[in-house]
């Protein structure tokens, strides 16, 4: 018999997110689902009960992710999985793209993510041990026209893993980069 674990997802509401949310439920384990409305997701309570916990969360807010980080751990009593997922595509040409258009690409597809690790972090370290891992692109390591900002965050995104791969490990942390190609999902819509 597989053991339940906890899981902690960003973008529960759509895309990867939905799917892994609802795979996990569906498994028997425990998810604290988080999306930026909670009317996206409260229908995971009715279904899946004890075993989920829904929680408002934009990933930009450094104090509500630490916040709710905080919460679903402590709902819990553990967190085995932090999976961060919530992320979206700015399409356009370099010389098209505005300046607050590319910060807040990089506030949701790198910064969320880092603030997401490191109020997790501290949690896993003493419980001593869960495994992160980070949603990023088969873009993280190429690029094409009109995606050129969207890859550079992923870009990013792969290098801080990468490092902090390394940086925990002796704490019984992993941490895994999944790098899906084009899948049919909600991703591709413009909302960040």
């Amino acid at each position: 018999m597989t053991q339940q674990k906890v899981w902690f997802i960003t973008g529960s509401s759509r895309g990867f997110g939905k799917v892994w949310t609802e795979a996990a439920l569906q498994r028997g384990d425990k998810v604290a689902a988080t999306a930026r409305q909670l009317s996206s997701i409260n229908h995971l309570n009715e279904k899946y009960g004890a075993n989920v916990l829904t929680l408002e969360l934009d990933v930009t807010d450094t104090n509500q992710v630490k916040a709710v980080v905080e919460k679903a751990h402590a709902h819990f009593g553990r967190l085995d999985i932090v999976l961060n997922n919530a992320g979206y595509s700015l399409v356009g040409m370099i010389e098209e793209a505005s300046a607050e258009e590319i910060k807040q690409l990089y506030a949701t597809n790198v910064l969320g993510p880092v603030a997401v690790i490191q109020a997790a972090l501290p949690l896993l370290r003493a419980q001593g041990g869960g495994h992160i891992l980070g949603t990023s692109s088969n873009l993280g390591h190429v690029t094409l026209p009109v995606i050129g900002y969207y890859a550079s965050s992923k870009w990013a995104f792969e290098a801080i893993h990468e490092s902090l791969a390394e940086e925990v490990k002796a704490f019984g942390i992993k941490v895994t980069i999944i790098e899906p190609g084009a899948y049919a999902t909600e991703f591709s819509s413009q909302s960040p």
